[in-house]
């Protein structure tokens, strides 16, 4: 697209008079800095269109962007990134929104979603919540993503009604990643929680344990994440076709961390007799309740079985069973849906992927004693 008052058809219009008089040479290199001004001039084109073009819009012409490709060489003209990046009305950026960011997941997919953004030629800006409402509150409700970012990433960030209608306003494009509130139009990249959990209850229930323990997310989060929801009912929907009744007191919540894990396998032993099994919402907690055992002097999977979800990076060298989630591929997916609108082009229909999960069978289950 031609710039106002210029044609773009192909046909040449009149060479414009250049600053340094008629049949002048190009500015000398080592006096002044050639700027995108001057390769306007000398292609009969707007800076616009030239920023167009040497970006590679499909809005200009072969003929114009041949035309500004040679006017660029005759100067020796170099696009800013900057320049190039505020000329057609854009940052540059990709807003990466995290609940917390020392969460392996979490890190996780923001390493795959930055190293697969920083290849498209984007940066990004990391809004980390911290597990506070006041800072979702915050950065949706007022105006630090407008003019910012030119495409907004939640990674598992629940959103109420008033959330999803402010990031519709930004009119950005946008995608979600795991579980969390939906964004009418924004394409989701996840995976089944549910069904991730029936298989990790699925694999206890076959080894032959029927007293297994549910350790999840703590429902006091200030976030209010659906995770541990979903996931408590795969672990609910396992149970019933064994003919198992879920027992509330196999049933405790605390935060997705070693700590979290720790405490609730420590409230579960305190309640009695001990479970044969326990499954944990994440891996993170499954660390925490083998660590709590073994201070009970309880063995594993001896005494009690473990298993967990995520496949962390520690969960191969500490012998831990889980499910394995492609938190890496989710991230570089959700970034490449993102590359298309954020040069021009239009986000594909929005869509939820289901990417899928793997049983890990590792040294951390085994058939209960007797």
């Amino acid at each position: 697209m031609a710039g106002p008052g210029e044609a773009d058809n192909g046909a040449s219009p009149p060479r414009p008079v250049l600053p340094f008089g008629a049949g002048a040479t190009a500015p000398d290199r080592g006096t002044a800095m050639v700027k995108i001004d001057d390769v306007a001039r000398l292609a009969g084109v707007s800076t616009a269109t030239v920023s167009r073009a040497l970006r590679g819009m499909p809005s200009v012409s072969q003929h114009t962007r041949q035309r500004v490709a040679s006017a660029a060489a005759e100067l020796g003209y170099v696009a800013s990134p900057s320049a190039s990046r505020l000329a057609g009305g854009r940052t540059g950026s990709v807003g990466l929104v995290v609940p917390r960011i020392t969460r392996w997941f979490f890190a996780t997919v923001v390493e795959a979603a930055e190293r697969a953004l920083h290849a498209g030629g984007l940066d990004t800006l990391l809004y980390n919540l911290g597990g506070r409402e006041t800072a979702r509150a915050n950065l949706f409700h007022t105006q630090a993503l407008h003019k910012r970012v030119d495409a907004v990433m939640l990674v598992a960030t629940p959103l109420s009604s008033a959330d999803a209608a402010a990031l519709s306003r930004l009119r950005v494009p946008g995608v979600t990643v795991s579980s969390g509130g939906p964004v009418r139009g924004w394409p989701s990249i996840r995976i089944d929680d549910v069904a991730a959990a029936r298989t990790a209850t699925r694999h206890l229930t076959r080894l032959g344990h029927r007293r297994i323990a549910h350790i999840s997310g703590d429902p006091a989060d200030e976030l209010a994440f659906t995770t541990h929801v979903e996931r408590r009912q795969g672990y609910h929907e396992a149970l019933r076709e064994e003919g198992l009744v879920p027992d509330p007191a196999l049933d405790i919540e605390a935060e997705f961390t070693v700590a979290g894990g720790e405490l609730a396998t420590r409230e579960l032993l305190r309640r009695g007799t001990p479970p044969t099994a326990i499954f944990a919402a994440c891996d993170e907690m499954a660390m925490g309740a083998m660590r709590a055992l073994r201070e009970a002097r309880l063995r594993v999977p001896e005494d009690v079985s473990v298993i967990g979800i995520d496949d962390h990076d520690l969960a191969a060298a500490l012998g831990l069973t889980t499910v394995a989630q492609p938190a890496a591929e989710q991230g570089r997916l959700a970034a490449l849906r993102l590359l298309t609108p954020t040069r021009g082009g239009q986000l594909r229909e929005a869509d939820v992927v289901l990417l899928p999960t793997r049983l890990m069978i590792r040294e951390s289950t085994a058939p209960p004693r007797g």
